[in-house]
């Protein structure tokens, strides 16, 4: 804890909720440099011009006593203003000793500093680490609580995951540090507190709760309940969720790392071998991304859940998203190709060379008519969401983390598209599993990266045609997600190629040796696009086919 001086005030914690005097001393005096120690506050790098309690919630607890949830305004000398949520108590000396927890217990990281309140001297602390507010908070989502406030109310919902009998458990503050605070209560469930606030509803809460309470679909820690800020003219804020937790392995990650490992070990050996069980547990995956996606496909939801159609609105949008992001790869790619080896500066030139053939393909995707629909997906799916379990699930999957793409608006995470956007992310997930362990391993080094290339390419399709064809027998045919075949691989290419594109940037930017990873990924999906132009009969003679030429090292 900083050496800071004490704030004092005549007031008592108990009466500090509409003293405007002693928030404004507190966002001035402890706060600042309190908040900037914390993983949480993203605000770290940025210029700013003051911090700012614009509400204060009570909370009362179960000895009588008061913690507050403060919504802490952190504004900015550019940009606009975030706002985050700092739960705080109040530990008296005279108190400390009668606590259900130890004072001495509570990391550095938790103590925002030291304070006399009419008279009696204490500590303040981040709330999380009081164990009286954290079984508050469980207690009144298991009770289903409304407790009104100043400023709205705060509803504490109860969701079919929290089992009877489970309204008193011991919990604990995990030690973890991130962009949220997490807590457990009884090792069974798990509780986030999401600390950057948004002025719409957390599309993961929306998203855990409608697969839990509205449909069958089991492979998600099941959803235990949220607490929602909710107000009169102004959207509802989601300020924490509930969750059962899952006792993992690992991740499919990690989980496909190993498996990969027999597969390298062969390599060098001119041996191709791939364990039977790894494509029973690909084939699982598709099954389940499939089952995820019906049960989201609900034609008589609500408004934020109910199928859409391809309207010209969201064609726009995502046109228009895809070509800024086309246009600042290619120019960073043109700063930056000399730094590239070899084998990713031939991959470059044929993107680059490509550029006509892509142009036509989104002009196709503008007006080509689409019978396919569009629901709420995950949204940022790929091998790293997705926790292999044994314990109570028989070597099943369960999939995680429903925020949606981390650089995306809240309202954006929430927009509807195929399910084919999430297929999409888990075919490049498995791409980019081969290709970093074979590209980057002691077992391959000094082997011809071209033939390196064919070994990775010749898994990587056996791997996504089975997680494919497993995930589309899950819909049966037709479904009214998707038409047919021509439509599933369009959309699918759409998807692919926006996805391999983004991917590029970060690779640029950070990882100059992996960029052959996401441009190969391209090059597929140009092939793709040249097959489907060829089988529509619609070539344009001014727009070149894909110049795969480029690509050859040697003569044959």
């Amino acid at each position: 804890m900083a050496t800071l001086s004490p704030i004092t005030a005549n007031l008592t914690w108990a009466d500090a909720a509409p003293d405007t005097n002693f928030w404004s001393t507190l966002a001035q005096g402890l706060l600042p440099p309190y908040v900037n120690t914390c993983r949480w506050f993203a605000g770290k790098a940025r210029q700013q011009t003051g911090f700012a309690v614009r509400t204060v919630h009570t909370i009362s607890l179960p000895d009588g006593d008061v913690a507050y949830l403060l919504i802490l305004e952190a504004a900015y000398a550019d940009g606009v203003p975030e706002n985050y949520l700092l739960p705080i108590s109040f530990i008296t000396d005279h108190a400390a000793n009668s606590l259900p927890f130890r004072l001495a217990d509570i990391p550095d990281k938790g103590r925002i500093g030291e304070a006399t309140l009419g008279e009696q001297p204490g500590v303040l602390i981040d709330a999380i680490y009081d164990e009286r507010f954290r079984r508050t908070l469980f207690t009144a989502i298991y009770q289903n609580q409304t407790v009104p406030q100043p400023n709205g109310q705060l509803t504490f919902h109860r969701g079919k995951g929290l089992d009877e009998g489970d309204d008193a458990l011991p919990s604990q503050v995990l030690p973890v540090d991130s962009s949220n605070s997490a807590m457990t209560f009884g090792d069974k469930y798990f509780m986030k507190l999401y600390r950057k606030l948004f002025r719409e509803t957390n599309p993961e809460v929306d998203m855990v709760a409608f697969l839990t309470d509205e449909s069958n679909f089991a492979n998600i820690p099941a959803f235990g309940g949220s607490i929602v800020w909710k107000r009169d003219d102004t959207p509802d804020v989601t300020l924490g969720m509930v969750q059962r937790m899952v006792p993992n392995d690992k991740d499919s990650w990690a989980q496909t790392g190993d498996y990969l490992n027999d597969f390298l070990y062969a390599v060098p050996q001119r041996l191709f071998a791939i364990r039977e069980d790894v494509f029973d547990r690909v084939e699982l995956l598709g099954k389940r991304t499939g089952e995820m996606h019906c049960a989201l496909y609900k034609p008589n939801a609500d408004a934020a859940f109910a199928p859409e159609s391809f309207t010209t609105e969201y064609r726009e949008f995502l046109i228009k998203r895809f070509e800024d992001l086309l246009d600042r790869r290619y120019a960073l790619l043109i700063d930056n190709y000399t730094k590239l080896d070899i084998q990713a500066q031939r991959l470059a030139w044929v993107f680059m060379e490509a550029k006509e053939m892509i142009d036509t393909f989104i002009a196709d995707f503008r007006t080509r008519p689409f019978d396919s629909l569009r629901i709420r997906i995950h949204g940022d799916y790929h091998l790293g969401q997705v926790l292999a379990v044994s314990q109570g699930m028989n070597n099943d999957f369960v999939i995680i983390d429903f925020e949606g793409e981390p650089e995306s608006s809240i309202t954006e995470r929430k927009i509807k598209h195929s399910p084919l956007k999430d297929v999409a992310g888990m075919i490049r997930s498995y791409h980019y599993a081969v290709s970093a362990k074979l590209f980057n391993s002691a077992e391959t080094e000094g082997l011809d990266p071209d033939h390196l290339q064919r070994v990775s390419d010749r898994w990587f399709y056996l791997i996504r045609d089975t997680f494919l064809n497993a995930y589309m027998d899950t819909f049966g045919t037709p479904h009214p997600l998707f038409k047919d075949s021509s439509e599933v691989n369009f959309l699918l290419l759409i998807y692919l190629l926006e996805k391999a594109v983004y991917e590029l940037g970060y690779e640029i930017s950070y990882r100059p040796s992996w960029v052959k990873i996401p441009l190969k990924g391209i090059i597929d999906v140009i092939r793709d696009i040249e097959k489907i132009r060829l089988s529509d009969g619609n070539t344009i003679p001014d727009v070149p086919m894909l110049q795969t030429g480029l690509l050859q090292t040697r003569s044959v």
